[in-house]
C-alpha cells in the first residue's frame, strides 16, 4: 500500500513513533508525490473524549490499581483516506483505557490499537495488511507486561484475554508468553535486592558476520590486547570492591561479547581466571561463557573452562547449511560445530546452549528443518531461536539496499519458526525466556527453549529486568534495579574500544555513582 503523505493532529514524539510502527507493520510506504499511490493523503485525528468514573461494583479488583474514583481515559481515532480524485473514506474507532493504566499510557495505547484496527478492518485488500502475530506489542520484553498484571492479581485466563483485546495479540503468541511468565516466577524469586549478576564483555570477534552490528572489534594485535587486559583488570577490581562494600551476592556470571573465545589461549585463560577468582563462590548458580564459533575454540580453552568451573557454554552455529555459513562470513563448517559440541560434552560441561537464526538470506523453511534435525540430534540442553533482525550499520543492511541479497518472505520466515518450534517441542523442550527487537524477520521473536531443569538463570533475570547486572569490559552495561522507585537505571561502558581504554576511570566513576545512588542505605 502506497500513500503520498500522512498527517497527524498530535505531533508528540511518542505519537509519531507509534504511528510509524503501525505503518511499518503493514508495510505502508509513505512515498511522497507519485503517480501510482493508492491514496493521496491519510489524515489521523486522535482525541480524548469526556472521561467517566467506573462503577466500583462492576470493576474487577484484580485489574484496578487506581482509586475507585479515578476517571478512565476515553479516546477516539478517526482516519481520513483521501484519494487523488478528491474522494474520501472515513473510519472511526473509540474506546476506554484500563483502570490500571496511566492516562498517558492509555492514550498512547488506544491511539496505536485503534489505528491498527482501522487498517486491519478496512484495508485488508492491500498486500501486507494482515493480522500481526504480536498485534501492537512492540516492546522488547512483552513478558514484563504479563508479570505486572500477574502481580496485580490477574489470572492466566484473564491475562490471555486482555492481551488479545487490548493489544491485538494473537492467541498463539499470548498463549506462548503467559504460561512462560508464570513458569519464570520460581526463578525470579531466587533474587532479592542484594542479589546481582556479573556481565563480562569481551568486545572482540575473529570476523564480523554479515548481519552483525554489535559493538565488537576484529581481534587486534598484541599491543592493544595487552592494554585491554590491563584496563579490564582495573574495571574488574572496581566491581569487586562494590561487591564487598554493598554486601552483594553474585548469583550468575555471564561472559559474552563479541566472542570471548576469540582471545588467544593465554589471554582467555588470564581473563577467565581473573573473573573466576573475583566472583566465583560455592553457591554460584551459573557460570556462562559464549564460545560462539568453532574457529575460536581450542583444546586449551576447553581445559580452561573445565578447570575454572564453567557450567554453561553457548555454541552458536546460527545455521547448519554450509552455503549460509559461507555467505554470512563464518570461517568454519557445519562439521566443525559438531566436533566442538562433542569436545565440550567430553570435557564435562554440564549445560550447552545452541543458537539458530531464522530468516537468513538464501534460506528456505526446508533448510531450517535440516538445521534443526542436525542440532536436535546433538542433544543440547538449551536452544535459542532468533529471528533475524536487520540492524543499522550491518553489512546485510547495506547489501539489501544495494539489491545484492534478498531475505526470505515474511510467510516463509514464519514457516521456519513453526518448523523450529515444533522441533524443540518434539525434543521435550519448553520456552523459558523471550525478547523482541525492531525490524525482526516475520515480525517474530527470539525465544529460548530448554529441557526441564536447564533454564538459563541469567537469561531470565536480565530479560525480566528483575535483578541488578554489574557490567565489566568493553561495551558492557550496568543495569541497576531501583526497588524503591520501581524502575531500572543504567550506565554504559564505551562501545568504541579506543574510548573504553582511554576513559576507564570515567566509566568506573559513573558506575560507582549509580550504585551509590541506589544502594546507599544497603550497608546500614
Amino acid at each position: 500500500m502506497k500513500v503520498e503523505t500522512v498527517t497527524l493532529n498530535d505531533h508528540q514524539e511518542v505519537i509519531v513513533k507509534i504511528t510509524k510502527e503501525v505503518l511499518n507493520l503493514f508495510r505502508i510506504d509513505v512515498a511522497g508525490p507519485c503517480d501510482d499511490a493508492d491514496f493521496a493523503q491519510i489524515s489521523i485525528v486522535h482525541r480524548r473524549l469526556p472521561s467517566f468514573v467506573p462503577d466500583a461494583k462492576k470493576s474487577s479488583p484484580t485489574c484496578r490499581e487506581a482509586s475507585d474514583d479515578m476517571p478512565l481515559v476515553r479516546a477516539q481515532t478517526t482516519l481520513y483516506a483521501f484519494r487523488s480524485d478528491g474522494t474520501c473514506e472515513v473510519f472511526t474507532e473509540q474506546g476506554t483505557g484500563a483502570a490500571d493504566e496511566t492516562p498517558s499510557g492509555a492514550y498512547h495505547r488506544l491511539w496505536k490499537l485503534f489505528l491498527y484496527r482501522i487498517f486491519l478492518q478496512h484495508f485488508a485488500a492491500f498486500d501486507g495488511v494482515a493480522p500481526a502475530p504480536w498485534g501492537i506489542l512492540h516492546g522488547v520484553r512483552p513478558t514484563k507486561l504479563v508479570h505486572r498484571w500477574r502481580r496485580g492479581g490477574m489470572t492466566q485466563d484473564a491475562i490471555l484475554a486482555r492481551l488479545q483485546t487490548d493489544y491485538g495479540c494473537s492467541r498463539e503468541k499470548a498463549g506462548l508468553i503467559v504460561p512462560m511468565a508464570f513458569r519464570q516466577v520460581p526463578f525470579l524469586e531466587t533474587s532479592d535486592e542484594r542479589t546481582v549478576s556479573i556481565y563480562v564483555g569481551i568486545p572482540f570477534c575473529l570476523t564480523r558476520c554479515l548481519y552483525c552490528s554489535f559493538p565488537s572489534n576484529v581481534l587486534p594485535g598484541e599491543k592493544t590486547l595487552q592494554k585491554f587486559m590491563t584496563v579490564f583488570e582495573k574495571d574488574l577490581r572496581a566491581v569487586e570492591v562494590l561487591i564487598r562494600r554493598y554486601n552483594f551476592r553474585v548469583q550468575n556470571i555471564y561472559v559474552g561479547g563479541g566472542t570471548p573465545t576469540s582471545l588467544p589461549d593465554a589471554y582467555f585463560d588470564a581473563m577467565l581466571t581473573m573473573v573466576q577468582e573475583a566472583f566465583w563462590h560455592e553457591k554460584l548458580t551459573e557460570f556462562t561463557v559464549e564460545a560462539g564459533r568453532p574457529d575460536s575454540m581450542s583444546e586449551a580453552k576447553i581445559e580452561t573452562m573445565q578447570r575454572l568451573g564453567v557450567t554453561r557454554v553457548s555454541v552458536n552455529p546460527q545455521s547448519m547449511q554450509q552455503k549460509t555459513l559461507d555467505l554470512i562470513g563464518r570461517r568454519h563448517t557445519s562439521d566443525d560445530v559438531v566436533t566442538m559440541f562433542h569436545a565440550l560434552r567430553k570435557a564435562g560441561i554440564p549445560h550447552i546452549n545452541m543458537d539458530v537464526i531464522l530468516g537468513l538470506p538464501g534460506e528456505t523453511a526446508e533448510d531450517v528443518r535440516d538445521t534443526m534435525e542436525k542440532i536436535v540430534a546433538l542433544g543440547p540442553d538449551d536452544i535459542t531461536l532468533h529471528a533475524l533482525a536487520i540492524k543499522r550499520g550491518s553489512r546485510l543492511q547495506k547489501m539489501m539496499e544495494e539489491r545484492h541479497v534478498d531475505l526470505p518472505a515474511r510467510e516463509e520466515t514464519r514457516r521456519m519458526s513453526e518448523i523450529a518450534q515444533a522441533a524443540v517441542q518434539a525434543a521435550g523442550m519448553q520456552p523459558y525466556y523471550l525478547y523482541r527487537q525492531g525490524y525482526m524477520a516475520g515480525d517474530l521473536e527470539n525465544i529460548g527453549c530448554c529441557r526441564p531443569g536447564a533454564e538459563g538463570m541469567y537469561n531470565i533475570q536480565i530479560m525480566e529486568e528483575h535483578q541488578t547486572i554489574l557490567g565489566i569490559g568493553g561495551a558492557a552495561a550496568t543495569k541497576c534495579v531501583d526497588h524503591q522507585h520501581h524502575c531500572l537505571r543504567s550506565t554504559f561502558n564505551a562501545k568504541d574500544l579506543k574510548t573504553y581504554l582511554r576513559d576507564i576511570e570515567l566509566y568506573i566513576e559513573k558506575r560507582n555513582r549509580l550504585i551509590e545512588k541506589i544502594y546507599r542505605n544497603a550497608t546500614e
